[in-house]
């Protein structure tokens, strides 16, 4: 996730089937990658930016029901997304070539309320949100859970957090 001065990069994404929306820049992790390195990766190939990670922000899971997967007959699909803080260092915002990308642009962070979006954008970019994942869920119980309820990371060692 890319913010800046009150804004945040977000790319055009036009699938072959629908109507385009707004999405964070990412995408998989290809086999025996690093995910830190599939972010600098991802981001220069939708974007055409260099970018530099700055930090982890969270890990998202959730399961798409088989009933909202893009082709009829798909199971049910299991997405853990990982966050990063990327600050852009250099390179130019281009449509990815060959891709589904047709544009990458800054947008103020109060102006993607009214845009088409993926449900991702709305993970981070949230004011006073630091770190996505902070939304009311269901634990595997069925309760809501609170993020703001949950105790604060902890550590293992000096140094290092867990994010639970």
């Amino acid at each position: 996730m890319c913010i800046e001065h009150g804004r945040v990069l977000l790319a055009r994404h036009v699938p072959p089937k629908g109507e385009s929306h707004r999405t964070l820049p990412g995408g998989k992790v290809e086999h025996a990658e690093d995910p830190f390195d599939a972010v600098i990766r991802e981001v220069a190939e939708e974007t055409g930016c260099d970018a530099m990670v700055e930090r982890l922000l969270g890990v998202d899971s959730r399961v798409i029901p088989a009933a909202d997967r893009l082709l009829p007959g798909l199971p049910d699909h299991q997405n853990v997304g990982i966050f990063y803080r990327v600050r852009i260092t250099g390179g130019r915002l281009r449509p990815e070539p060959n891709g589904d990308v047709a544009e990458s642009v800054w947008t103020p962070i109060p102006d993607v309320a009214f845009l088409r979006r993926s449900s991702l954008v709305d993970i981070g970019p949230r004011p006073g949100a630091d770190r996505p994942g902070n939304r009311p869920r269901r634990s595997r119980s069925g309760r809501r859970t609170d993020p703001a309820l949950r105790p604060p990371p902890t550590s293992t060692r000096p140094g290092v957090s867990v994010i639970r």
